[in-house]
C-alpha cells in the first residue's frame, strides 16, 4: 500500500511541476498545458481509488479561465507555504487525508477554502470519471496552408480516401486554414477537383464524395494571429459538442512560420479534452543548427510526442515492405552484411526539371531536398540491426544507432551537376538557371551523387552510394543490392573477364511500377553451356491487382491513431544533420561550381568516377537492366 501511495504522490509533484507558475492568477495557460493536466489528474484519480476511499479523489478539466475572482464559477488557487498557484483552469477537490499527507491547501480566489469532499463522496466521482471516458470521441483535421498545391494535390484526396475505405474515425471534421478568403463551399469546389474515387466501386463516388465534403469546411485567418486561431477554436467546437475531442493539425507551410502556427495553435486551438498531434513537413531546417533550433522552438509548445515530421517516402508501399523483407525471410537476413554484400545503391531521379517550383528548390538543393531526408531514412531502415519489436521506439531507436554510426560525409565522395538546357527530338529543354524563379547564376545543384559509410561490425567498409537528381533520363526510385562475386566461380571463364556480369543483384523498386527482383546466373537451354542473367520478379501490378495506397494515407492515418513509426524523432534528425552539414557548408563557402550535364541525360560524368573510386557500378546504367 506504501507503494501504492508513494505512486500517488509521485502523480502529484508531476502535475505540480507542470501547473506551477509563481505569483500572477491571470496568467493565461496553454491549451496543451490543460490537456497535459487533464490526463495526469485521471491518472492519479485512478491510483487513489484502488490504494485508500480516505485517498479518493476527482479532477475535472475545464476548458476556460474564470473570467474574475466575481464570477459564479471562481477559479481556484493552489498553495502551499503561503506561495500562490493559479489553477483556474481545473477544479480540485481532494479527501482530507491526500491534503494532509502532501502539505498542501486549496483555496478559491476570493480567499475562502472550498468544501472539500470527504470520502463518502467516492463512487459520485468515480461514475463522473467514467461518463467522461465513454464520451464518442471525435477527431478534427486542419489543414493549414489549405489552399497550396501540396493540400489540394496530396492530403485532402489522401482524406478522402481514408474516408472511402472506413480508414478514418466514424466523427471527424476537416478544416482548412489559410490567409485566402474562401467559403465553406468555395473550398469544397477546389477540393473536389483533385478527389477521385480511384481504389475501388464498391459505393457510389459522387454519394461518397458529397458526404466527404459536407464534413470540410473553411477558416481564413493570418498564420501567427491568435485571435485568428481562437475563432477556429470556437467553430471546431461546434463541430465536437459532445464528444472527447480530437485534434491533429497538418502544416502545409513554409518552414519560416512553423513556430507561429504551432505557438497560435497551442495557446488558442489545442483540444482541451484529448490529445493535439501536429504533422511538420519538410525541410526540417538547412543544417544541424537550424534544424535544431527549430526543434527547440516547437518543444517550447509541444511534446516530442506531439510532433509528427512527415517524410512521405517512409511511407510507400516499397520501403514499408523493407523490414518485412528482410526480417521474416530467412533467405535474406544472413546474407544481409559486409561479409555478403559489395555496395548498397540508392537511387532517385526525375525526368523533370523545377518547372516553376525554382525559388523554393534553389533555397535548398538536392542534398538537403533527396538524400538528407529520403535517402538517409531509406538507408537508416535498411542497415539497422534486427529492432527488440515492432514498437516505434524500438524502431527508430536501432535508425538512430544506425546514422550515429556513419561517418561525416566528405567532399571528395561527392560529385554535384546542375542540368543545362539540351534540344532533342527537335524539342528545346530549359536549363535550371534559365527558370525565371531561380536566381541567375545560381550554383545550388539538381543533382548529387555521395559514397558513405557505416562504422559498425556489420557494414565496415561497405560503400552505400546515393544518388539523385533532376531533368535526367528516366524517373526512378531503387535500392540496389550488389553480392560479391562467388569465391572460385566454377562458371567465370563463361562470362568472361567481366566479373561484374555475374554479380547477383537484389532489386528493390520504389516507383513507379513497383517490384521487387533478383538477378541470377542460369543456363540458356540448349546443347552448349552458355550462361544467362534472369530476374526472379516479383511485380506488384501482376501479383496484387489492387491499387496500393498513397503514402499520405498510411501517414495521416498513422497520425490520427498514434503510430510514430514512420515519423522522424528529433534525436534521429540531429543524427542525419551532422552527417550532411559540414559538406553543405563546405560547398557553399567554397562556392563550388556544379558540373553541367544535359537535360535529359544520365547526369554527369563525375558520378561514374566517383562509383569507379569505390570499385562501383551503377546498377542502373547496366544493359540488361530491368527497367
Amino acid at each position: 500500500m506504501d507503494k501504492i501511495w508513494a505512486k500517488v504522490q509521485m502523480f502529484a509533484i508531476n502535475i505540480l511541476a507542470i501547473v506551477w507558475r509563481p505569483g500572477d492568477e491571470s496568467d493565461d495557460w496553454c491549451s496543451n498545458e490543460r490537456s497535459t493536466i487533464n490526463q495526469l489528474l485521471h491518472r492519479a484519480l485512478l491510483l487513489a481509488r484502488y490504494s485508500s476511499p480516505m485517498a479518493a479523489a476527482c479532477f475535472h478539466g475545464h476548458l476556460s479561465c474564470a473570467s474574475s475572482p466575481a464570477s459564479s464559477n471562481p477559479g481556484l488557487v493552489l498553495s502551499r507555504k503561503y506561495k500562490p498557484w493559479p489553477a483556474s483552469t481545473f477544479h480540485l477537490i481532494v479527501g482530507q487525508e491526500l491534503v494532509t499527507r502532501w502539505g498542501f491547501q486549496i483555496k478559491s480566489s476570493n480567499g475562502y477554502p472550498p468544501n472539500v469532499v470527504s470520502s463518502q463522496k467516492e463512487e459520485q466521482y468515480t461514475e463522473h470519471f467514467k461518463v467522461e471516458q465513454e464520451l464518442e470521441s471525435t477527431v478534427s483535421i486542419t489543414v493549414v496552408g489549405a489552399s497550396g498545391d501540396l493540400a489540394k494535390k496530396k492530403i485532402f484526396p489522401a482524406l478522402f480516401a481514408l474516408f472511402y475505405e472506413d480508414c478514418i474515425p466514424q466523427h471527424f471534421t476537416i478544416f482548412g486554414y489559410a490567409r485566402t478568403r474562401l467559403t465553406d463551399e468555395e473550398m469544397r469546389n477546389m477540393i473536389s477537383k483533385t478527389l477521385a474515387c480511384r481504389i475501388d466501386k464498391r459505393a457510389n463516388c459522387s454519394d461518397k464524395m458529397e458526404q466527404f465534403l459536407q464534413r470540410c469546411f473553411y477558416h481564413s485567418g493570418e498564420y501567427g494571429l491568435e485571435e485568428n486561431f481562437s475563432e477556429l477554436d470556437r467553430k471546431l467546437k461546434e463541430q465536437e459538442v459532445g464528444r472527447l475531442a480530437n485534434r491533429l493539425f497538418y502544416l502545409s507551410i513554409p518552414p519560416n512560420i512553423f513556430v507561429d502556427v504551432v505557438r497560435c495553435a497551442s495557446r488558442s486551438a489545442s483540444s482541451p479534452t484529448g490529445w493535439t498531434r501536429v504533422i511538420v513537413e519538410k525541410p526540417f531546417g538547412r543544417d544541424s543548427q537550424s534544424s535544431a533550433e527549430l526543434t527547440q522552438s516547437l518543444k517550447q509548445y509541444l511534446t516530442e510526442d506531439q510532433i509528427f515530421r512527415i517524410d512521405h517516402y517512409l511511407g510507400k508501399e516499397l520501403v514499408e515492405n523493407l523490414s518485412v523483407l528482410r526480417f521474416s525471410n530467412l533467405v535474406f537476413e544472413p546474407l544481409w552484411s559486409r561479409q555478403f554484400i559489395r555496395n548498397v545503391q540508392l537511387i532517385f531521379s526525375e525526368d523533370f526539371g523545377t518547372e516553376g517550383r525554382g525559388g523554393y528548390f534553389d533555397n535548398y538543393g538536392i542534398i538537403r531536398d533527396i538524400m538528407q531526408n529520403h535517402l538517409l531514412q531509406i538507408l537508416a531502415l535498411f542497415a539497422m540491426e534486427t529492432p527488440v519489436s515492432l514498437a516505434a521506439e524500438d524502431i527508430r531507436n536501432e535508425k538512430v544507432k544506425v546514422l550515429r554510426s556513419m561517418r561525416v560525409l566528405q567532399l571528395d565522395d561527392v560529385v554535384v551537376g546542375q542540368y543545362k538546357g539540351h534540344t532533342k527530338g527537335g524539342r528545346s529543354y530549359p536549363a535550371y538557371v534559365d527558370d525565371p524563379t531561380v536566381p541567375k547564376g545560381s550554383l545550388t545543384p539538381t543533382f548529387a551523387a555521395a559514397a558513405l559509410f557505416i562504422d559498425n561490425a556489420r557494414w565496415d567498409g561497405v560503400p552505400f552510394l546515393m544518388k539523385a537528381g533532376k531533368a535526367l533520363h528516366t524517373g526512378r526510385a531503387e535500392i540496389r543490392v550488389q553480392f560479391r562475386h562467388v569465391p572460385g566461380n566454377l562458371y567465370k571463364r563463361n562470362f568472361g573477364s567481366d566479373l561484374d556480369k555475374a554479380t547477383n543483384e537484389l532489386v528493390i523498386r520504389v516507383q513507379p511500377d513497383e517490384a521487387i527482383y533478383l538477378k541470377i546466373n542460369n543456363k540458356v537451354p540448349g546443347l552448349n553451356m552458355r550462361l544467362d542473367r534472369s530476374n526472379l520478379n516479383l511485380l506488384y501490378a501482376a501479383r496484387y491487382p489492387i491499387e496500393i495506397p498513397d503514402a499520405y494515407e498510411r501517414l495521416l492515418m498513422d497520425a490520427i491513431e498514434g503510430e510514430r513509426r514512420l515519423f522522424i524523432r528529433s534525436d534521429e534528425l540531429d543524427a542525419a544533420w551532422a552527417i550532411f552539414t559540414p559538406v553543405l557548408k563546405e560547398l557553399e563557402e567554397k562556392r563550388i561550381a556544379p558540373e553541367l550535364y544535359p537535360y535529359g541525360s544520365r547526369g554527369p560524368v563525375g558520378a561514374y568516377y566517383l562509383a569507379a573510386k569505390h570499385n562501383v557500378r551503377w546498377g542502373d546504367l547496366s544493359s540488361d537492366n530491368n527497367s
